[in-house]
């Protein structure tokens, strides 16, 4: 195994969605937070943790009899920031860092999730995907990189700690790390 933990964020409120929880949409015949946790599954992390919030019983439903842990962030309507917090804390002291994946990235595939935690150095490192010049998901975050997230609020994730010299850019050669669905017309596009 690679020393990485899967933690997807499954906590948001997908209000630009409309009155329906993104997350349990249909994307290729089943809910979208399923696939993306299946794949996480099928990668090389383990554990993976779901961190849940709005409609917890739902997602969790969603995902009924996957090998999961779950993360309940309270605080999910403050944004993004609370849920990564809520997901480290939940890291085994055993791993050397942990890939935060979006439930609303479905198009992140194993092949991509292996790639990534095959560019993974040591527990200093961040590892983050890169499409055409642009920054995506799913990043890879070090152990030693934790408390950096502290200083984290409301919906910018981990944002600040992608300036230093330990991030590694890796090319990625597919838009999926740059496609999340935010409303329901992009994801009829897909």
């Amino acid at each position: 195994m690679s020393g990485l933990a899967g933690i997807v964020l499954a906590a948001g409120i997908s209000s630009r969605f409309g009155a329906d929880n993104k997350l349990l949409a249909d994307y290729g015949g089943q809910a979208m937070v399923r696939g993306v946790v299946e794949a996480a599954l099928a990668a090389d992390l383990e554990p993976v943790i779901v961190v849940t919030g709005h409609e917890a019983d739902d997602v969790r439903q969603a995902l009924s009899g996957l090998d999961v842990d779950f993360a309940h962030n309270a605080d999910f309507a403050t944004g993004q920031a609370g849920s990564l917090k809520t997901g480290i804390a939940a890291v085994p002291q055993a791993c050397t860092g942990a890939m935060i994946l979006l439930a609303d990235m479905p198009a992140v595939n194993v092949a991509i999730i292996n790639r990534l935690v095959g560019e993974f150095a040591d527990e200093a490192c961040i590892v983050v995907p890169r499409h055409e010049g642009k920054r995506g998901n799913p990043v890879i975050l070090g152990r030693g990189t934790f408390a950096g997230l502290e200083k984290t609020s409301g919906d910018r994730g981990a944002r600040n700690l992608l300036a230093g010299d330990n991030v590694r850019m890796i090319d990625i050669d597919t838009d999926a790390v740059l496609r999340d669905f935010d409303t329901p017309e992009s994801l009829q596009d897909h």
